[in-house]
């Protein structure tokens, strides 16, 4: 077996020889690692961490071929972007609860069923940050007060027009696009074990 694997098969994880505090804001922690993997090889890595509250996304379905976005102030790419609803989860809330709130406030509906779908991180290297994605269907109007700068422009879109989603320049997020891609495939199988109406 080679030195740097254990017995499982997996490499073995380098040790943290000391952690470093290198910046924090309102929002942000950012961490340095002195980092010794198995073959004696030391680096330094940079990671963001946070409160680790958790978030969610929500594919809320008005209907079994539709899905909600939302067009919101991207600051990070300084212009405006089409996504999912989504938020962090609040202290005392689960993943649905947290979900039919942020659909709530971003969308003006709530959903009677919502489920789990699928789990995405993003930048792995950097930060530890995971996503929740849930699947919302039978939705009602419901409209909660949320902690947005200005009112959310709402839009319906066809799932199976994601292909053409993709050429926009405003669509853009991967994770919203493998929410999508999971959730229409999730649709898809449900309607193809339906069996045939007589």
């Amino acid at each position: 077996m080679a030195n740097s694997e254990s017995a499982s098969g997996y490499l073995q994880k380098p040790s943290i020889l000391k952690r470093t505090s290198v910046a924090k804001s309102r929002l942000f922690h950012v961490e340095s690692l002195d980092l010794r993997f198995s073959n004696g090889e030391e680096r330094v890595f940079e990671r963001l961490t946070g409160a680790d509250r958790g978030a969610v996304m929500i594919v809320a379905m008005p209907d079994p071929e539709h899905v909600l976005l939302i067009r919101e102030y991207a600051a990070g790419f300084e212009d405006y972007v089409l996504t999912l609803p989504k938020g962090l989860v609040d202290p005392g809330e689960d993943v649905i609860t947290a979900g039919n709130r942020e659909l709530m406030e971003e969308c003006g509906f709530g959903a009677r069923c919502i489920e789990p779908l699928v789990e995405l991180s993003l930048a792995p290297n950097y930060m530890r940050h995971r996503m929740q994605v849930v699947l919302a269907t039978d939705l009602y109007p419901k409209r909660l007060p949320g902690d947005e700068p200005e009112p959310l422009v709402v839009e319906t879109h066809a799932l199976e027009e994601l292909p053409a989603l993709l050429l926009r320049d405003d669509f853009h997020e991967a994770r919203a696009i493998a929410a999508l891609y999971i959730a229409r495939d999730k649709m898809r199988a449900e309607r193809d074990s339906q069996p045939p109406l007589l």
